[in-house]
């Protein structure tokens, strides 16, 4: 049976960890950034050392093929290479390396497919230097407009597509991924959460991608002296926040287990310590997988009273998603493998967004998970042992073989 190498892995997560190392496990590689464009001009190397056909889309984003054996529409792996501040080695480039071992198995053992098959990059993926997070696959699928894309800029006033210009990888627009040169797209990537780990599955069968809402809460009391004022008296702002995150709390915790939520922005005015807070705003963000108990949160915000500790109450729906399923095909091919190849493997719902989710609405498409140490994710101390990178790895080859011959 054809499989992987595990030494080609941990040469290539190796080789990729000095693109924006931070000194402490971990990297800095910005979308676009100097160590950014140093890991994209490593992969196109590799990718040419093995024949393949590269080229860029008018975003930057990359696609590198090997050829198949029929004129038929391409399979492609991916992700991304940049990532956050202080991020780390596994989150995005894990699925663009494993892609690329995918393609270096084949050629190696010179196995042909009948479909082309390759490796490509979604530039910006993150968003930690240009709003919004998977911002070229969201242009490429319809979901952001390009022009306004364009002009997202980071907090040195650098406007994203200054920085597309100057990088180098500009292409054409007629490169785009789209449904009449690409077959389906397989994105291997960290769960990013402790469940597989806990469970002790090799394997995450992702069968899509969970609905979301974000709101954003207002609560506008009075200032006045802190030294001066009666408790009795005080209209404080923070006073009546806190009273409304905790009745959010104990209200969505009872809704089900499965729904996950997190308060996680707040800003609190005139945020002076002799001075009574007036106005503080926090965002509340709820993801389930169900659109019926999305509701059922929307249900318990548009419940709440007017005021709480005489404090006026304001919300905004900031922005939600729906929950995003998988290619069905794709889901089983994975699920396949796995059981073929005696892995361990649940099905399991990502929790956070992926160009995957966008991409599903517009080609057939898939996603593996390999577990996370801890389930940490967005750290310097992220990691996955090689163990489980290779057999997630063996798993995306099988699945590409699979859909090949389907």
């Amino acid at each position: 049976m054809l499989m992987v190498s595990k030494e080609r892995l941990e040469e290539k997560i190796a080789a990729f960890s000095h693109f924006g190392d931070n000194g402490r496990g971990g990297i800095t590689r910005l979308s676009l950034s100097q160590p950014a464009l140093e890991a994209r001009r490593e992969l196109i190397e590799r990718c040419r050392k093995m024949g393949m056909d590269v080229k860029t889309d008018d975003l930057g984003n990359i696609y590198a093929l090997r050829k198949g054996t029929e004129e038929l529409p391409a399979l492609i792996m991916g992700s991304h290479l940049d990532s956050v501040v202080d991020g780390g080695n596994y989150d995005g480039v894990l699925g663009v390396l494993t892609g690329l071992e995918v393609i270096e198995t084949l050629h190696s053992s010179q196995t042909s497919t009948r479909h082309p098959a390759g490796v490509m990059v979604w530039t910006n993926e993150e968003g930690a230097r240009f709003d919004p997070a998977m911002m070229c696959s969201g242009i490429v699928t319809g979901k952001f407009d390009k022009e306004s894309m364009m002009n997202s800029a980071d907090k040195n006033g650098i406007r994203f597509g200054d920085a597309l210009a100057a990088s180098g990888f500009v292409g054409s627009e007629s490169n785009r991924l789209n449904p009449k040169d690409y077959a389906g797209y397989l994105e291997l990537h960290i769960e990013q959460g402790p469940v597989l780990e806990i469970e002790g599955k090799e394997i995450g069968v992702v069968e899509g991608v969970v609905g979301m809402v974000n709101y954003e809460f207002t609560v506008l009391g009075v200032s006045d002296h802190a030294g001066t004022t009666p408790q009795k008296t005080r209209k404080d702002a923070l006073y009546g926040a806190s009273k409304l995150i905790l009745r959010l709390w104990e209200e969505l915790e009872q809704i089900d287990e499965a729904l996950v939520f997190t308060m996680g922005r707040m800003n609190v005015l005139p945020n002076v310590h002799t001075v009574i807070p007036n106005e503080v705003k926090f965002t509340l963000d709820a993801r389930h997988k169900d659109p019926e108990i999305i509701q059922k949160v929307v249900d318990v915000i548009e419940e709440l009273p007017d005021h709480v500790a005489s404090c006026e109450i304001r919300y905004d729906k900031l922005w939600g998603r729906d929950t995003v399923l998988f290619d069905e095909q794709f889901v089983k091919a994975i699920q396949g493998a796995a059981n073929e190849l005696n892995y361990s493997s649940r099905k399991i719902y990502s929790g956070a967004g992926h160009d995957a989710q966008y991409v599903a609405g517009y080609l057939p498409s898939g996603m593996i998970f390999v577990p996370s140490a801890q389930g940490h994710s967005h750290c310097s101390e992220e990691f996955t042992p090689i163990e489980l990178v290779e057999k997630g790895t063996n798993v995306m080859l099988k699945t590409l073989l699979e859909l090949d011959r389907q």
